[in-house]
């Protein structure tokens, strides 16, 4: 009875020491080792892949090239602003434009009020030089000018349009000006952005401390650390 246990015992421990089959590729990647019943995996080792650098802008080079307009944009590789800016600056500038003509055309109407030739047979008519026409025409266009129309106009009319226009011309010289800085300025900013590494890890700890604002003495007490890389 004791021998047929014992053999027994041998029976069923020795396949347990041995290895039945290897097994390579499996389904889940890596590779199967099957001993004594078991199923042991190893880790199959992920093949190195190079990561790609990230892209680190300079912000002098981008406030140079931003003396462009949208070219610190482009350098950042922020081309979904390039629109706004183009948009924005071009728009500042054609205000500019039509301003200009407007107050070109009520400039000229004025002028027209003034006859200073002395070959000319209007010429001292009046001691000021004014011809001795009280209207003249000017034309005046819309708001895109598309369209305008001749109309008369009084001497002071032409002289109130004439010094609106200008005062237009130079609002709208001023905007294009800040539309442009605010180019400059954006750029730079935005390149200073992204050079900052800023990790997922935004994780909160509380430590101890002793030097509380309110308490002259040195009073036990706790803070709040938020890790940011």
């Amino acid at each position: 009875m004791f021998i047929f246990f014992s053999r027994t015992i041998i029976a069923q421990t020795t396949p347990a020491d041995t290895v039945r089959a290897i097994k390579k590729g499996s389904a889940s990647g890596g590779d199967t080792v099957r001993a004594s019943g078991d199923t042991i995996k190893v880790a199959q080792q992920d093949s190195i892949r190079p990561k790609s650098k990230k892209f680190m802008p300079v912000p002098k080079t981008a406030t140079r090239l931003a003396l462009i307009p949208g070219g610190g944009q482009i350098y950042n590789r922020d081309y979904w602003k390039l629109p706004i800016v183009y948009i924005a600056f071009g728009g500042g500038l054609y205000a500019y434009y039509l301003n200009s003509i407007k107050y070109k055309d009520y400039l000229d109407t004025y002028k027209s009020f003034y006859d200073l030739d002395k070959n000319s047979k209007n010429y001292g008519n009046i001691k000021t030089g004014l011809t001795p026409d009280s209207t003249k025409i000017v034309r005046v266009r819309n708001l895109l000018n598309t369209e305008s129309e001749y109309l008369p106009a009084t001497r002071d009319q032409a002289a109130r349009g004439k010094n609106y226009w200008r005062r237009n011309r130079g609002f709208a010289l001023i905007v294009s000006g800040f539309i442009y800085s605010l180019s400059i300025i954006e750029a730079n900013v935005a390149a200073h952005l992204k050079t900052f590494d800023l990790s997922d890890d935004l994780s909160l700890r509380i430590e101890p401390k002793l030097n509380q604002p309110a308490m002259r003495t040195p009073t036990p007490g706790l803070r709040l650390v938020f890790n940011v890389k």
